[in-house]
């Protein structure tokens, strides 16, 4: 049976941390509900640390679960305790963002490479609907502007996004399409034009997209970024504390060196935005009449040994399959497909990716949105 992230939270409501009068999920206890199939994993960050009431809220929230939701879910508790008292702004909410947030939005998730065609926007399209099949909230800013492709991934070419207003101000209400909410430059120009922008119009652009956009509460926000390490890029770290990023590469040589690029800006002391991982796409070709073989078209674990040197996670291969490509031009992300292996590669990479962001918000502070001189980046400044 496959679990519902809110089926789960509605139950968790039922139930209150011992000695506190609120639910345990209005009273923040409850930080994270992941779910995959059968298996659910729930983090709970408590006030005190008394053993008996740290097993107390593990075994009601293993009970509730089997009364209310389903009896044999394989369910794990995770328990933090953190005080709660004066300067422990954090211990309220260990997701929060520090600089200039969106408010609602508990994680960003940035989906870069270092170079073009190696399948990024088509990553990130499949991560996204992912995330909306497990029962996240998610959005994804399509932040490539001079090649916005997620209007045509998700069959939403024509649709325009419409002003509503919001606390007395006027936003662009996203355009929602298989669970997910999407804002792309695409939708203000025609197919056939180009946006002929320099940088800080462009920048002008995005900001808008993303601070006048009535995004509503998201667990996440993807960002597809353009290819390389460019003005975009910094512009949106700049807006934007980033919880974490993703590059994509292809397997062979060149790209890899690009990806590294890519790695190591996020990395850089000028941005410190953590790497959640790499994902390598085009892995491996394998003939629909030969299931069993694969063949390294572009070279074999590429992605795995960059991942190795740069000591960073490896999160998944995606194979080059020709039914990939055409659901990207049809409008449907392979990912919407059921029972198939598509799905089963597309979940386990975002499996990957969920997790790694609930590891970056334990173990590191939040990201902060970067501060950028008009120098930064000149190789001749002198530090």
């Amino acid at each position: 049976m496959k679990l519902d992230r809110k089926d789960i939270l509605t139950a968790l409501e039922t139930i209150s941390v011992a000695g506190e009068g609120k639910n345990m999920v209005e009273s923040g206890a409850i930080q994270n509900v992941i779910t995959f199939g059968d298996e659910v994993l729930v983090d709970v960050l408590l006030a005190t640390p008394a053993l008996h009431i740290k097993k107390r809220a593990e075994v009601d929230i293993i009970k509730v679960i089997h009364e209310k939701v389903y009896e044999k879910a394989k369910v794990k508790v995770n328990i933090k305790v953190e005080s709660r008292g004066f300067g422990t702004e954090k211990a309220e909410n260990p997701n929060l963002i520090k600089g200039k947030a969106i408010p609602g939005i508990s994680n960003i998730i940035a989906v870069a490479s270092g170079k073009g065609g190696v399948g990024k926007s088509t990553i990130t399209a499949n991560l996204a609907v992912s995330l909306a099949k497990m029962g996240f909230k998610v959005g994804v800013l399509d932040a490539d502007i001079y090649g916005p492709s997620m209007p045509i991934m998700f069959d939403v070419e024509t649709a325009k996004p419409i002003s509503i207003e919001v606390d007395g101000k006027s936003k662009m209400q996203p355009i929602s399409s298989y669970g997910v909410e999407l804002l792309s430059i695409g939708f203000f120009t025609k197919p056939d034009q180009a946006v002929i922008w320099r940088g800080p119009m462009a920048a002008k652009a995005l900001n808008q997209m993303i601070f006048d956009a009535n995004w509503g509460e998201l667990d996440f926000l993807l960002i597809d970024l353009p290819p390389g390490t460019g003005d975009i890029h910094l512009s949106i770290m700049q807006s934007l504390p980033i919880t974490g990023a993703v590059v994509v590469s292809t397997p062979q040589a060149v790209a890899l060196a690009d990806a590294k690029k890519g790695v190591s800006m996020f990395l850089s002391d000028a941005v410190k935005v953590p790497v959640l991982g790499i994902i390598e796409n085009m892995a491996y070709f394998t003939p629909e009449e030969l299931p069993e073989n694969k063949y390294y078209i572009f070279g074999k674990e590429g992605a795995k040994n960059l991942a190795a040197d740069l000591q960073v996670p490896l999160l998944g291969e995606v194979p080059l399959v020709q039914s990939i490509r055409e659901a990207g031009d049809y409008g449907r992300p392979a990912a919407l497909q059921t029972d198939s292996v598509l799905a089963a590669i597309f979940e386990t990479i975002t499996r990957n990716v969920v997790q790694e962001t609930v590891n970056r918000n334990e173990e590191l502070p939040p990201t902060e949105a970067i501060k950028i001189t008009t120098m930064a980046g000149c190789s001749a400044v002198k530090k």
